[in-house]
């Protein structure tokens, strides 16, 4: 679920879900504990999020702008990008979707 990355930055994949979440909490709040500047989730490679999964993010979103930093999604899939919209997180969560293909 978890792959090496600079200091702020976590790349997930797979599922963020009640099995996963609370690894990637502790991943989280040790890259808040000891990083600066905003903290980057990158979701290339998760397929989808449940319930839970959001509530981390908006958990996290919340611990880092109390600190005055930012959470940023990373290059989300088609999926996720719409289970954010569907709950209207996208108004409150910075995404970065990947940029388009040359020529797409």
């Amino acid at each position: 679920m978890l792959a090496p990355t600079p200091k702020n930055v976590v790349q997930l994949t797979g599922i963020l879900d009640v099995r996963t979440v609370g690894d990637v909490r502790q991943t989280l709040n040790t890259i808040i504990d000891t990083s600066v500047g905003d903290v980057i989730v990158d979701l290339e490679r998760v397929d989808a999020v449940d319930a839970t999964g959001l509530g981390l993010l908006v958990a996290t979103h919340r611990r880092t702008q109390s600190l005055g930093r930012q959470l940023v999604l990373w290059h989300p899939m088609p999926s996720v990008i719409r289970i954010l919209a569907v709950t209207r997180l996208h108004r409150v969560l910075r995404v970065e979707r990947s940029p388009l293909p040359v020529g797409a």
